[in-house]
């Protein structure tokens, strides 16, 4: 009680003339409950204490106790709890109330049940506290007994109850027990239709908010901010950008976006249009705020990253910190993420040191994000760096890891922290399965790939989902297994998507194998008729077996269904810059000096034995043709491009959005060689790390 010596001086001693009753201290105390002052009670607590008076009122003491409850402050309000003797419901409440609220559930059910104990019979001030903490830890059972005792207690018509109920069953992921519940409410107010709306958004069913939205305004209810943020959510999630505006429009006309207080509702409006990818109303609206608070900037940067807009992100990254803005956790997340995409390592080292100036304390989940930074930007040894300096490897940590160390074909490693964190007692999930069935895939490790793909059942009861089945497939496919790959198709207890067909398409384009890329490519068609991937590999199929009356025959379709296949482009990373190339990109402002770079390179390499494997070209003309269209590839200009403007030994990394062709892949490892220069590439597929003539990958991608 140290503290509690040092507030008394803080109030004038009380005197014979000046004395408060308890009476006068309740009501204060009331006061000070209301008004959450906690350090107004700390000084009356010290003066009824210095008087005496708290040891002989039990009214008093229960008061002091529940202000110090509603003020989060559990440990004198426990202190105080277990001085008195005669407790009673409000006491008990109080206490409850103040654990549940405050981040303690397990001690609020401990209460509840030592209140059964002692025979003190709970009210509807104790059980939303109870079926909150219930919802909080996931108690499933316990939250059904406790609901069932409200009933049977006759406490479910009161509202405060019934929207507790509804709260908990949407926070265990059962949705149709809220629907239920909210069904059968006799009374219900706006709190008990944004609970449901809210409910219906977080478990992944906007639409059913929108149900309940339209029952709502029939029902005469008119809606306040939570629920205009549960339907733009809900507008988000199912990417309804005409209601998402209609909202909008209705927060203006109503005058909502000029005040101060609602700049949550204007960023979750912003958050609305980025889910809608309307990035360009986000941003309008964005730099029509007159205040823009952090919230706001990551709302935006954000956006422009989830939609592959990595560029505008980083560059709004830079004018927030410009302007004085402080970046938080959020921000630095969804700039590491930018980073990711167009693989600017230096930005990202960059940012950790801007979060290491600051004094930020690199969590469990920033450690994760520059682990993924590092691993997708090519730089598996600062990325294993920040994993072993972790104090605290979770799942999510883990599988960012063995994801990385999968792209860059490193399988046995990927498998090793798999299994090294099994060990640990890490309940693995279905994220980290894929990530390591993956890792085995771009390694060829068949038999162990295998192995871990059955024991995610027999071992670990977790149900094989469409990724994992097209990791297996791929996984066979890769290595030639095409049959067995087929196999795991024919017998998949779900129904195979496109990711699977997707995967042995890809494994016959690899292995030339006609007759089941047919069927592959047709069951993709079925699944997804504009979809033009596909379209694209079959094509390259019969181009490599010169059936050209079937290529042209894809082309047609194509062109018929209006499908464009993505231009093929590469990034390449100068002092903090990130500089992009196309297939025959003349933009570049050293364009004549790169395409002079080419020249000499195809020069050296010809006299080193280089012939160019034009059966790669998938287009029926002549030779010296195919050959300069070979020369035009974007990974090319980005690699003539760095080795221009970077001094002898420097590595150079580009990231390239489709997957490398096999003649760029031996130009870049007889470069790597002639120039001495260790070339990492990170293709759609893998990472390669050209050294000496050689790739990591050992032809293997």
């Amino acid at each position: 009680m140290s503290l509690l010596k040092t507030t008394a001086t803080l109030i004038p001693k009380p005197s014979s003339t000046s004395t408060f009753d308890s009476l006068q201290c309740g009501t204060l105390l009331q006061s000070l409950t209301n008004s959450k002052s906690l350090t107004q009670a700390l000084q009356l607590h010290a003066h009824v204490t210095t008087g005496g008076t708290l040891r002989r009122n039990t009214y008093l003491a229960t008061k002091l106790a529940a202000c110090y409850a509603v003020c989060g402050h559990m440990p004198y309000a426990q202190h105080i709890f277990d001085q008195i003797v005669l407790k009673n419901s409000f006491l008990w409440n109080s206490m409850i109330r103040g654990y549940a609220c405050n981040n303690s559930p397990s001690r609020a059910l401990f209460l509840y049940l030592k209140m059964l104990h002692f025979g003190q019979k709970p009210d509807n001030f104790t059980y939303p506290f109870v079926l909150k903490a219930c919802g909080d830890l996931l108690l499933r059972e316990m939250g059904r007994k406790v609901h069932a005792l409200v009933v049977v207690g006759g406490l479910e018509e009161d509202v405060y109850v019934g929207n507790s109920i509804l709260s908990m069953y949407f926070k265990f992921g059962d949705v149709e027990a809220a629907r239920v519940v909210f069904d059968r409410m006799l009374v219900r107010d706006l709190t008990s239709w944004n609970t449901m709306m809210s409910g219906f958004v977080k478990n992944g069913e906007a639409r059913g908010a929108f149900e309940v939205f339209g029952d709502m305004r029939r029902d005469g209810f008119v809606g306040d901010r939570t629920t205009l943020l549960a339907l733009l959510s809900a507008c988000g999630d199912v990417m309804d950008l005409k209601v998402g505006k209609e909202i909008h429009g209705y927060v203006v006309r109503n005058g909502e976006s000029g005040r101060v207080c609602n700049g949550f509702l204007m960023n979750s409006i912003i958050d609305m249009y980025c889910n809608c990818e309307s990035v360009s109303c986000a941003r309008k609206l964005f730099e029509g705020l007159r205040v823009k608070d952090v919230v706001s900037w990551n709302s935006l940067i954000s956006g422009y990253e989830k939609c592959g807009d990595a560029f505008q992100a980083l560059e709004l990254f830079g004018r927030m910190v410009v302007v004085g803005a402080v970046p938080d956790e959020v921000t630095v997340i969804s700039v590491l993420a930018a980073c990711n995409q167009i693989s600017a390592l230096r930005l990202g080292a960059t940012v950790q040191s801007y979060v290491v100036k600051r004094g930020y304390v690199v969590n469990v989940v920033v450690g994760t994000a520059l682990i993924g930074m590092y691993a997708n930007c090519g730089s598996l040894v600062c990325a294993c760096r920040v994993f072993d300096e972790m104090p605290e490897k979770n799942l999510p940590a883990c599988t960012v890891m063995v994801t990385g160390f999968g792209i860059h074909g490193r399988g046995r490693e990927a498998i090793s922290i798999f299994y090294e964190m099994l060990g640990k007692g890490v309940t693995p999930d279905e994220g980290i399965f894929t990530a390591v069935l993956s890792a085995c895939s771009h390694s060829g490790l068949v038999d162990e790939g295998k192995e871990i793909f059955y024991k995610m059942t027999r071992d670990y009861s977790v149900e094989p989902r469409p990724t994992h089945y097209s990791c297996l497939v791929d996984l066979l496919g890769r290595a030639g297994y095409l049959d067995e790959a087929y196999a795991v198709i024919e017998n998949m207890k779900l129904k195979p998507n496109e990711d699977v067909w997707t995967a042995l398409l890809s494994a016959c384009r690899l292995h030339r194998n006609v007759k089941l890329a047919v069927i592959s490519a047709q069951k993709l068609f079925e699944l997804n008729p504009d979809g033009v991937s596909g379209y694209v590999c079959l094509s390259n199929i019969y181009a490599a077996e010169r059936r050209w009356e079937d290529v042209e025959n894809v082309r047609a379709l194509v062109a018929k269904r209006r499908l464009r296949k993505p231009p093929s482009y590469s990034f390449v990373e100068l002092n903090k810059m990130v500089h992009q190339f196309f297939v025959g990109d003349t933009s570049h402002e050293q364009s004549d000096d790169i395409y002079a770079k080419l020249k000499d390179l195809n020069e050296q390499l010809k006299k080193a034995g280089y012939k160019p494997d034009t059966s790669l070209v998938l287009y029926d003309v002549e030779e010296e043709i195919k050959e300069k269209m070979l020369w035009d590839h974007s990974e090319r200009l980005a690699l003539a491009f760095a080795l221009i403007n970077t001094g002898p030994g420097t590595t150079i990394r580009i990231t390239k959005n489709l997957r490398v062709c096999g003649d760029c892949h031996t130009v870049i490892k007889m470069i790597s060689k002639l120039t001495n220069r260790e070339i990492i590439m990170r293709d759609i597929c893998r990472f390669h790390h050209f050294r000496d003539g050689l790739c990591s990958c050992g032809g293997y991608w």
